[in-house]
This record gives structure tokens, C-alpha cells and sequence, in this order.
């Protein structure tokens, strides 16, 4: 029965992280460089991984969970390890779209948007996740007691 709950309580977890990782690039969306910069899609999409397990946020959750190591130098590795599988899953399909219409997609192109455009949100979420992951942990040991 617990295992069941506890199934319950990841799926309702998922679906509430997906719900703001569908609404954030909204609220940013309205200026196009801004949301390209922050990545506010990413910061739920990580926290779920990191929260509900690999099921939910594959990288992420797998190495989060899979090696059993909570400290904050472990998150660190996982959060850079994920957001680099990341774009390069990214880079894959912009070649494979863009192969598509004729077009190329070079290796300055990858590194200028995936990594120099896009420097202030893996900024932010380098800050922010840990920070959200920490309080999270302590309002869990709380409640348990």
C-alpha cells in the first residue's frame, strides 16, 4: 500500500512540475532573449528529476538516485553532468531540423546557444536548484519527526 502512495504522490509531483514548466516560458516568453537566457523550463524539469527519481527527470533523477550520495557536491556533478546531456540531445535535433530544411548547424552555433546564450540561466539554476533541493530536504527531516 505504501509503495502504491508513494507512486501516487510522484506522479501528482510530476504532473505539478510539468504544469510550471509549461507556464514559466510564458510569463518569459513575452520577451524572446530573455526566456531564451534564463531557461525557466529547465528549473522544474531538473527538480522533478531530482525529487520523483529517473522516471520522471531520466539524467538527473538516475544519477541523483543511483549512486545514493545526497551532498551538495554530488548535486552539483549531476545538475552539470544533466544540463550538458542536455544540449547535446539539444544539438542532435537542431542538426537533424535543420538537416531536414537545408540548413546547417555548425559548431559555433551549438556553443553560442547552448552554452555562451545561455549562460545566465545555467547560472541561475546552478544558484537556485541546490538552494530549493536544500529546503526541501529540510522540511522533509522536520515532518518526520
Amino acid at each position: 500500500m505504501k509503495l502504491h502512495i508513494n507512486s501516487i504522490k510522484k506522479i501528482t509531483l510530476s504532473a505539478i512540475f510539468l504544469a510550471i514548466g509549461m507556464v514559466l516560458p510564458f510569463l518569459t516568453g513575452q520577451i524572446k532573449e530573455f526566456g531564451d537566457t534564463l531557461l525557466p523550463m529547465h528549473i522544474p524539469i531538473m527538480l522533478c528529476g531530482l525529487v520523483c527519481g529517473y522516471k520522471y527527470g531520466f539524467v538527473i533523477g538516475f544519477l541523483y538516485f543511483a549512486f545514493h550520495k545526497k551532498q551538495i557536491w554530488w548535486l552539483y556533478c549531476c545538475l552539470i553532468v544533466s544540463m550538458i546531456s542536455g544540449r547535446i540531445v539539444w544539438g542532435i535535433a537542431k542538426t537533424i531540423l535543420l538537416g531536414v530544411a537545408g540548413k546547417a548547424f555548425t559548431i559555433q552555433a551549438f556553443i553560442a546557444g547552448g552554452f555562451i546564450d545561455s549562460l545566465p540561466g545555467i547560472i541561475l539554476q546552478l544558484v537556485l536548484i541546490p538552494v530549493i533541493i536544500k529546503f526541501k530536504d529540510m522540511f522533509l527531516e522536520r515532518s518526520d519527526k
